[in-house]
């Protein structure tokens, strides 16, 4: 594939997800990076631009983000997706549904003191650029019911409504749509990093309750990493990386694009999207600027 081409990484814990994910994916090898050991495997996404690494990372948020950051420094991506099954904290948020993180929130941070547990919350929001291409995208996808909420990340399988935790979750992190394990340490990695669009995405696959098993074992894993990677793919193909690259395979920039320099009539150039400090020294030679 052309060494040109722009990366993105996704990111699963489950071998259920990876397998929703690698379904879409053509054109696919293994890499092994020669020290770590850490596994991807890399391919295309057909009608687009991208070339997408996808890898099983395991479950919980340290795993998330040590490999996390290993992978990045490794590929150098333009965007990171993190994509699997969660439970949900809403009535109205079924099995079968698509939360887009808006954020993440990592729920165990704080202060325990004689008058109680101290919250201190910490919070990732989500690239705005995956967001707003996420929402292009599921306008035309009637068969997925997504809703763009933030997700509570924390190192605990929540099977138990009416357990402390869940009481912990509705009184601090109330606006939370859906609970995992994964995205703070992903979002976390990402965010030290300085340079990457990163966005969760998970399916509904339980509602956080008694009847977890019971979902489980219905098939509801599969359906809700079928939705998310579903949906995953849809914003790819909405996403263009930073700096303009086209979306769409064999296509150039749009001409009308607001990304990158513009040039106007005369000695006026306009730097869209960007921020120009000084003044714009060169000499007009034969219609081009030196």
């Amino acid at each position: 594939m052309p060494e040109t081409s722009p990366t993105v990484v996704v990111l699963t814990a489950l071998a259920v997800e990876y397998a929703a994910v690698r379904a879409h994916i053509v054109d696919r090898e293994e890499l092994v990076h020669d020290k770590h050991g850490t596994r991807v495997e890399r391919g295309r996404l057909d009608g687009t631009d991208w070339t997408v690494a996808i890898a099983e990372l395991g479950e919980g948020p340290v795993n998330a983000a040590t490999l996390t950051t290993q992978i990045v420094s490794w590929l150098n991506p333009c965007a990171v997706l993190f994509v699997g099954v969660a439970g949900s904290l809403k009535n109205d948020i079924v099995i079968g549904d698509v939360v887009v993180g808006t954020k993440v929130y990592g729920i165990h941070g704080g202060k325990q003191t004689t008058k109680g547990f101290l919250v201190r919350p910490e919070a990732w929001p989500g690239s705005n650029a995956l967001v707003q291409a996420a929402r292009s995208a599921v306008r035309d996808m009637a068969e997925v019911r997504a809703h763009f909420k933030p997700i509570a990340a924390g190192d605990v399988v929540l099977a138990d409504a009416r357990s402390e935790i869940a009481e912990h979750l509705r009184e601090h992190y109330n606006d939370a749509a859906a609970i995992e394990m994964e995205g703070s340490g992903a979002a976390h990695a990402a965010h030290l990093n300085g340079q990457l669009d990163a966005l969760v995405i998970r399916g509904i696959s339980d509602l956080a309750n008694a009847e977890k098993r019971k979902a489980d074992a219905s098939g509801s894993q599969e359906r809700a990493a079928a939705q998310a990677a579903s949906v995953a793919v849809a914003v790819l193909r909405k996403h263009r990386p930073r700096g303009g690259a086209s979306g769409r395979s064999g296509s150039a920039a749009s001409a009308d694009s607001e990304e990158g320099p513009h040039r106007g009539g005369g000695d006026h150039i306009d730097f869209r999207g960007g921020t120009f400090y000084g003044t714009v020294i060169g000499k007009q030679t034969g219609g081009s600027r030196q």
